[in-house]
C-alpha cells in the first residue's frame, strides 16, 4: 500500500533583536539574537518511499530543488543513517516571504528532519537532529528543537527563554534581502558589547544590526520601517526584509486597515511551544 500523504507545519519566526558581538577565527560572526517563534508559516507534506528517490513535487518554482533547504535536509538525513532505500516526495506550500528574514528555508528543513525521522522510524534525538540541520543553516536547530529560545554563538547555542504572549503584525514590503552581502558590508557594527538574559527580560536596550545597512540599501524596507512605526515600535527581522511590530488588538486591526498596497501585513502570535511540535505529538497520539 502507498503511504498516505502527512501535512507539518514549518513555523516562521522573529529576530527580537541582534547583535553581532564578534567573530570567530573562520570568519563567521558571533551573534546574540531572540528567536521568536510563531504561530504561523509554511506547510510541508511528506509521503515516505522506500525506493531511494527523493523528489520536490510543489515548492518555490524559482527555487531549484537541489538548492531546496527542505530537499536537501532530507538527502543529509538519508545520509546520516546510510541508508539509500529511504525516500520522500516532498510538497511545499510556501507562505513565508523568501528572504523576509522570517527563517523559511530553514524552518522547512528542520521540519523534514523532524517529520521523516519520525515516518522513517529513525529515531533520531533532537540534539542529533539539530547537529544535521545546523550544517545546511544556523537558523535549523531552533526549529528542531521548536521552542523560542536565547541564541549565541552563530545561532546555534540555544537557551529556551519564556517569553510575553504578543501579537505581532508583520509587513512585508516585498523587496528580497541577500543576508551574505549585508555581512560583508564594512559599515556594519561587528563589536556590540554582549547582552545577557536577564537584561534583556529587564528591558535593556537592543537593536537588529543589520538595520541601518538595510535602510541604506533597501528604501521600500526603511519605508516599511517609518509606516509600521507609526503604530508602534517597528524593527527589522533577521537581516529583512519583513519588519514587524508588537501591537495590542486596536493597533493591530488598524494597520492592517491601513496598510498601503505596495507592502502585505498580517497578523501572527508568538508561541513557546513550536507548532511543529504540537503536530509531531499528535501524529504519535
Amino acid at each position: 500500500m502507498t503511504p498516505a500523504w502527512t501535512a507539518w507545519p514549518a513555523p516562521a519566526k522573529l529576530n527580537l533583536f541582534l547583535h553581532i558581538v564578534g567573530r570567530r577565527a573562520d570568519g563567521y560572526h558571533l551573534l546574540q539574537t531572540v528567536y521568536q517563534l510563531l504561530d504561523w508559516g509554511d506547510c510541508v507534506r511528506l509521503r515516505p518511499r522506500r525506493d531511494g528517490t527523493i523528489v520536490r513535487t510543489a515548492g518555490l518554482v524559482a527555487l531549484p530543488p537541489e538548492r531546496d533547504l527542505a530537499v536537501r535536509a532530507a538527502h543529509a538525513l538519508r545520509d546520516h543513517v546510510g541508508d539509500a532505500t529511504l525516500g520522500a516526495e516532498i510538497a511545499i506550500e510556501k507562505r513565508i516571504p523568501a528572504g523576509a528574514g522570517l527563517g523559511g528555508g530553514s524552518s522547512d528543513a528542520a521540519t523534514v528532519l523532524v517529520a521523516l525521522n519520525e515516518l522513517w522510524e529513525l529515531g533520531l534525538d533532537p540534539a542529533a537532529l539539530a547537529a544535521i540541520g545546523l550544517r545546511l543553516g544556523a537558523d535549523v536547530p531552533v526549529f528542531v528543537h521548536g521552542r523560542s529560545a536565547w541564541a549565541e554563538g552563530i545561532g546555534e547555542r540555544l537557551t529556551p527563554i519564556a517569553l510575553p504572549p504578543r501579537s505581532y503584525v508583520i509587513v512585508d514590503p516585498r523587496v528580497v534581502v541577500p543576508t551574505a552581502e549585508l555581512f560583508q558590508d564594512p559599515e556594519l557594527t561587528r563589536n556590540s558589547a554582549p547582552m545577557t538574559i536577564s537584561r534583556f527580560l529587564e528591558g535593556a536596550e537592543t537593536a537588529n544590526a543589520f538595520a541601518p545597512i538595510v535602510r541604506r540599501r533597501f528604501p521600500q524596507v526603511a519605508a516599511a520601517l517609518d509606516w509600521l512605526g507609526r503604530y508602534g515600535a517597528a524593527r527589522l527581522s533577521g537581516s529583512g526584509g519583513c519588519v514587524f511590530a508588537a501591537l495590542d488588538e486596536a493597533a493591530a486591526a488598524a494597520a492592517l486597515r491601513e496598510c498601503p498596497p505596495q507592502f502585505a501585513a498580517w497578523r501572527a502570535a508568538g508561541v513557546e511551544r513550536s507548532p511543529l511540535h504540537a503536530a509531531l505529538a499528535r501524529h504519535r497520539a
